[in-house]
């Protein structure tokens, strides 16, 4: 990537070679030429939320920045290339979306996520800490930044306008007003599970700012719900990329001696599925992890996976994460375990299931979705 301070190697985490994705865009080179070109002082704290993979905190090193992010794939490929390009352990603050954010901003840096929901929220939180000289910047590529995203701006934190589009990016440029009323911020968000969907009917969910469909239940899981594999008790089962926590709150229900192992890349999501865990006082014992996938759970520990795995990576159409939560659960898995898979019916996921696994079973379909199960020979 060429910023206006030179050249930087970046890469994406993890690596992947058929995939040849860039670690960077537009929306990060303007931001930073935005910078230069105006001459912004970058002194005091700045803080970098929603940085992707790394690319606007390794730029900005120099200034110490602290970097916010809900994404511990981001987090792993930011530690990864400040390493590449020779930046000392320390120098960027790595901060979660759960962390407690700086008391102080003079300088902050937003890459509009894809979710209104995470934006709210972590205006919401940084807001205390905006003063009235701090220079506020988003960026994204124009199909990212709409008028629902400039009035979060405008309401939380203050007057906002856009630039011109350059290369497909816009900036978002806000003058904070720390007198404004700002709203109350409604994150987490708990509802009511719908009836007819097995042992979690009627239930609670929690769900912080972020997380896949948070304010309903979405269709894909609702059907996996019905079709859950049972008697449990005594194994232990993944729910990976459990966002909200309902699929293995539900194992729970069911089968209460089953040892359940929630995993996610998102923080904002394990944070979720622990609320829903708890607001359900689901039995047994459950293990919260934020991690890719299954690396780092012991070969061959693992009973049953179950998963919905995503097919985007931002904006790219990929299956590349579908295949490496695959890949590691063939892996976790015991001789004789099952990964369980429900996903929508184009996506063609048993075609990869008896590749890796040299079997796949239609448990369960219906016009959009189907419940498919491998077992490890």
């Amino acid at each position: 990537m060429t910023t206006p301070w030179g050249e930087l190697a970046l890469a994406r985490f993890p690596e992947d070679p058929r995939e040849r994705l860039r670690a960077w865009d537009a929306s990060d080179t303007y931001l930073l030429r935005h910078l230069a070109e105006r001459e912004i002082p970058l002194s005091g704290t700045v803080v970098v939320v929603g940085d992707r993979w790394g690319a606007l905190a390794t730029a900005l090193a120099a200034h110490r920045p602290v970097q916010i992010t809900d994404s511990f794939l981001a987090q792993e490929a930011t530690r990864a290339n400040l390493a590449r390009n020779g930046v000392e352990p320390g120098t960027v603050r790595l901060l979660t979306t759960q962390d407690p954010p700086p008391g102080r901003i003079d300088v902050l840096l937003v890459r509009v996520p894809k979710s209104l929901a995470l934006l709210e929220d972590q205006l919401l939180r940084l807001a205390p800490g905006v003063h009235a000289g701090t220079v506020v910047v988003g960026t994204g590529m124009v199909k990212e930044i709409h008028t629902s995203t400039l009035r979060l701006f405008e309401r939380i934190l203050g007057p906002t306008r856009t630039s011109l589009a350059e290369k497909k990016a816009r900036l978002v440029l806000c003058a904070p007003e720390p007198s404004l009323e700002r709203p109350a911020n409604p994150w987490p968000y708990a509802y009511p599970l719908p009836d007819g969907i097995g042992p979690v009917s009627g239930r609670t969910v929690v769900n912080h700012a972020g997380v896949f469909c948070a304010d309903r239940l979405d269709i894909g899981t609702r059907f996996f719900l019905r079709h859950l594999p049972a008697g449990l008790a005594g194994r232990r089962v993944v729910d990976l990329g459990c966002g909200n926590g309902v699929v293995g709150t539900a194992v729970a229900l069911a089968d209460p001696g089953a040892e359940v192992l929630f995993v996610d890349e998102s923080f904002q999501a394990v944070a979720s599925a622990e609320a829903t865990w708890k607001a359900n006082a689901a039995p047994g014992h459950a293990e919260f992890r934020v991690g890719d996938g299954l690396a780092g759970v012991p070969a061959g520990s693992v009973d049953v996976v179950l998963t919905n795995p995503p097919f985007h990576s931002h904006q790219a159409t990929t299956d590349a994460t579908a295949w490496r939560m695959f890949t590691g659960a063939r892996r976790a898995l015991r001789p004789g375990g099952e990964l369980w898979v429900v996903g929508n019916r184009h996506l063609g996921y048993h075609v990869k299931l008896r590749r890796l696994f040299g079997n796949s079973r239609l448990v369960a379909s219906d016009p959009k979705f189907v419940v498919l199960r491998a077992v490890k020979e």
